[in-house]
């Protein structure tokens, strides 16, 4: 790994610019940290002060030989699921493949408006050249302080001294912008228009689905809220089939997001959806709007 980012930086090796400012999420450990939430603060927050963001990211598990766009109406088998969380909930472009260089090429062909592109999940990725990285730290920290295989981290600690920003979510370990997930509403998979509030199912028995990097943190959550849950972890990114949503009983069944896109196509009415979303230190968004206006100027 050094000497990967020793060549790019004696620029043996190349990296490609995209054209416009690239935004950089990334992590050092294994699985999802929050990153998702994240990038969708980051586009609603950009959107807000007058970029048009685009977002790309590697579409985990995709069957991809080329970019593609996903859309709401896109196949969890074909782009991944988080690309559709992603594109239902930012209303921004989102595309998928693995050569991100290409990726942000065909977004760019297809959509010339947006002038920002925010990397879900490319902090290794060193051939996309970036303006800037942001890191997210969560709870499980650095585990045993391994790079793998020996370990979980995808590169070593010291990563963190050439990030620009560090965000710590949930965490003390580090020191960075405090981010924390919040959400009040269980939505009804069956029936988008049936909602209802998390706090009403307070004291209530439920079973929590969670097939993400850290599912204990979704579990923590919905304890948080007063439901009493019996967890059903799963590996993360799993392609969850009916079967594995039946537990015997008759009891609500509450899943993330992330696994909700999934199992829609045997949703039943007692399936709801926790959506959570980020807040971030209001720091944070003082320190990407200056270093953001730099690149506008």
């Amino acid at each position: 790994m050094f000497v990967r980012r020793l060549l790019y930086w004696l620029r043996i090796l190349k990296s490609h610019r995209a054209g416009v400012p690239v935004i950089v999420v990334g992590n050092l450990i294994v699985g999802g940290s929050g990153k998702t939430p994240l990038v969708l603060w980051l586009v609603e927050f950009l959107k807000d002060h007058g970029w048009t963001p685009g977002i790309v990211t590697r579409g985990y598990g995709a069957r991809l030989e080329a970019p593609r766009e996903a859309t709401i109406a896109s196949e969890p088998g074909e782009v991944g699921d988080e690309p559709i969380v992603l594109a239902r909930r930012s209303g921004c472009t989102v595309w998928v493949g693995r050569d991100r260089v290409r990726v942000c090429e065909a977004l760019r062909h297809q959509h010339p408006d947006v002038d920002i592109i925010v990397l879900d999940d490319g902090l290794q990725h060193y051939r996309l050249a970036r303006e800037l990285e942001i890191c997210v730290v969560d709870g499980r920290g650095f585990g045993n302080g391994f790079v793998l295989p020996a370990g979980p981290l995808r590169e070593p600690r010291t990563r963190l001294r050439s990030v620009d920003a560090v965000v710590a979510h949930g965490t003390d370990a580090v020191r960075g912008y405090a981010m924390r997930l919040e959400g009040k509403l269980l939505n009804c998979l069956a029936d988008a228009r049936e909602r209802r509030p998390a706090a009403s199912f307070a004291g209530q028995r439920v079973h929590a689905v969670a097939g993400i990097g850290d599912p204990n943190r979704f579990f923590r959550h919905l304890m948080h809220l007063g439901l009493k849950v019996v967890p059903h972890p799963f590996p993360d990114h799993h392609p969850f089939r009916a079967e594995d949503l039946e537990f015997g009983d008759a009891l609500p069944i509450v899943m993330t997001e992330k696994d909700a896109v999934k199992c829609r196509r045997f949703a039943k009415p007692q399936h709801w959806v926790f959506p959570v979303n980020a807040v971030l230190d209001p720091a944070f968004g003082h320190w990407l709007l200056e270093r953001i206006g730099e690149h506008r100027r």
